[in-house]
């Protein structure tokens, strides 16, 4: 199965520079590339990519506004998006997950990093490089950033009280970082069960996917950041 991607970025020799790396992978191929979140959003629409790589900062539409767009329209609910970011500590960032990105990627990751963020977003696993993300929303919130549900949203007491005994453990440890695996380990069950347990908490509190778990338990208060 070949990884439709699209690249979203201004800088037009950063988006040449990816296209040469997705483009020389047997599994990938890009079908488009915008300069601002605009052109994203209706890229999208046409080609229906299976990932999007989306800088943060565009003229015009940035790339907070099209993840938004993109993530509220169901016909591109497969779509899933992963920021591109020199993990900056702002709201921004935090936003974004909320707005339905899978994850974070510097701009000065690796190749294989690159690929790998691809390939993991594709399997809907998200959230790409976990302990970054996972510090940078700790300290985002540590820090004061704390963000109140999105207007429109049940409070966060309401949305918690629909999940299981068993759901709010697992929301705890997805909080945590911890992969189906490690969470299973722990809780003494099988992946598949956690996997379960992690869709239908998903399903329950309106999450794409591992990212916007990992928000909510910070947001909620499930989860407490810790200060070094």
């Amino acid at each position: 199965m070949t990884i439709r991607v699209l690249l979203a970025d201004d800088q037009a020799l950063l988006r040449s520079a990816f296209k040469v790396l997705v483009d020389s992978e047997p599994d990938m191929e890009v079908v488009g590339e915008a300069a601002d979140g605009a052109q994203a959003l209706d890229l999208a629409r046409a080609e229906r990519p299976d990932v999007v790589l989306m800088d943060i900062r565009m003229p015009g539409t940035d790339g907070l506004a099209a993840t938004r767009a993109i993530t509220a329209d169901p016909e591109l609910s497969a779509v899933r998006i992963v920021m591109l970011t020199t993990f900056e500590v702002n709201e921004y960032v935090v936003q974004s997950l909320r707005a339905g990105a899978s994850g974070f990627l510097g701009k000065g990751a690796e190749p294989e990093e690159l690929l790998g963020a691809i390939r993991i977003a594709h399997a809907g696993e998200a959230l790409l490089s976990p302990a970054a993300t996972k510090g940078l929303i700790a300290t985002f919130l540590a820090q004061g950033g704390g963000l109140e549900p999105a207007t429109g949203d049940r409070p966060y007491s309401e949305r918690l009280a629909a999940l299981t005994a068993r759901e709010r453990e697992v929301l705890v440890l997805v909080g945590g970082g911890l992969s189906n695996d490690e969470i299973a380990e722990r809780l003494d069950v099988s992946p598949l069960t956690v996997k379960t347990h992690v869709n239908r908490t998903m399903a329950k509190l309106g999450a794409r996917d591992r990212a916007q778990l990992v928000v909510t338990a910070y947001e909620s208060g499930l989860v407490r950041p810790r200060v070094e």
